[in-house]
Formats: C-alpha cells, sequence, structure tokens
C-alpha cells in the first residue's frame, strides 16, 4: 500500500498498450504537466527468460509537490498501474532506454518522447565522465553519417530533439568544428604538383 500522505513534484508510473486509452498521450499533453516516455519496451524479459508485457515508462513533473492521491488520480485515467515517487529524474530517465543496464534490451534515446517542455538538462549536471562519453558519441555520429559541415552537425542534434547531446556539442564548438573541418579536408581530393 502506497503512503498517501507522500507529496513529491516528480512522479514516474508503467503504462500498457493493452490497457491505456488510445488517446492516452493526448490526455497527457492536456494535463499540461511535463513529461517523458520511454520507447516502447517490447523486448523485455523476465527472470526466467519469458517476455514481459510491453508497456512505456512515463516521468511526469508537477510544478510543486503534489500528493499521491493526486499522481494516482492521473495514472487512473490511463489504466496505469499505481505511480511511485521519483527521487531522481535524471536516474529514472537513463533506466527509459537501461543505458545503465547493458544485461537488459537497450533502447533507442532518440525515441524518447517528450512533452510540456520537458528537458532532461532541468534535472541533470552532467560529470566530466558523461561528457566524455556524449563527446565520442557524437565523434562517431560526425564520422558515420560522413558530415562535414558543423550546421548539418548541429541542426541534426537539433532536429532529434538530443538535448545533453546538443549541450555538450554547443559548449564544445571549438573541438566539434575542428574535428568536422578536419574530416572534411581529409576526404577533399589531394592536389596534383
Amino acid at each position: 500500500m502506497a503512503d498517501n500522505k507522500v507529496k513529491k513534484r516528480n512522479w514516474a508510473f508503467v503504462v500498457y498498450p493493452e490497457s491505456a486509452p488510445s488517446d492516452w498521450i493526448e490526455q497527457l499533453k492536456l494535463s499540461g504537466l511535463q513529461f517523458a516516455i520511454s520507447p516502447l519496451h517490447d523486448r523485455d524479459l523476465n527472470d526466467t527468460g519469458e517476455p514481459k508485457k510491453p508497456h512505456w515508462h512515463v516521468i511526469v513533473v508537477y510544478g510543486s509537490p503534489t500528493t499521491y492521491n493526486n499522481a494516482k488520480a492521473l495514472t487512473e485515467r490511463l489504466n496505469a498501474p499505481i505511480p511511485q515517487a521519483l527521487e531522481s529524474v535524471r536516474g529514472y530517465y537513463r533506466y527509459l532506454t537501461h543505458k545503465d543496464n547493458p544485461e537488459k534490451v537497450q533502447y533507442n534515446e532518440l525515441e524518447i518522447q517528450t512533452g510540456g517542455g520537458f528537458n532532461i538538462l532541468d534535472f541533470v549536471e552532467l560529470t566530466k565522465s558523461e561528457v566524455l562519453t556524449i563527446k565520442k558519441e557524437l565523434q562517431y555520429l560526425i564520422r558515420s553519417q560522413g558530415m562535414t559541415e558543423y550546421s548539418d552537425f548541429m541542426d541534426f542534434l537539433l532536429d532529434n530533439s538530443l538535448n545533453e547531446q546538443y549541450d555538450v556539442a554547443s559548449s564544445n564548438t571549438y573541438f566539434f568544428e575542428k574535428y568536422i573541418s578536419s574530416c572534411r579536408n581529409k576526404a577533399a581530393p589531394k592536389k596534383q604538383d
């Protein structure tokens, strides 16, 4: 039994496609709450190796601390199980794709849906090691996509709502501009003497 006296700003819950109203995302949008929705977890396995029911993980953020009963009223409208108070939005956001659980199926961060002005950067300060990891991911992206212009790189991050990556890229302009121009120069045909 949940503690009905709990008041938190941040809540999480699970939504199952089989029981959710067809307009459940629209209902979230109309609620005015900030939210993040995981990719559909349709490849998860339980401890015995059996497939779990497909589901989405959802984070909702209220403007001020709200009661368990208020959060539960939302999950009831969505035919979802009871909400859980979140201590760390950042940690649960990473769980939306199993980022810190390599033994679980890894889901694509590009498939996280957000609304109501939700931006993970409002909840985190990246560590040096996280910035380094993102820089490496971005360098690989530039190389694998054959990007030769910094504007194409930044537009890609913007168009795909890669907020953490955009922040790291815009905070490391010199590094990425130099890397991209080096890739462009390396690919240019060599002049013959």
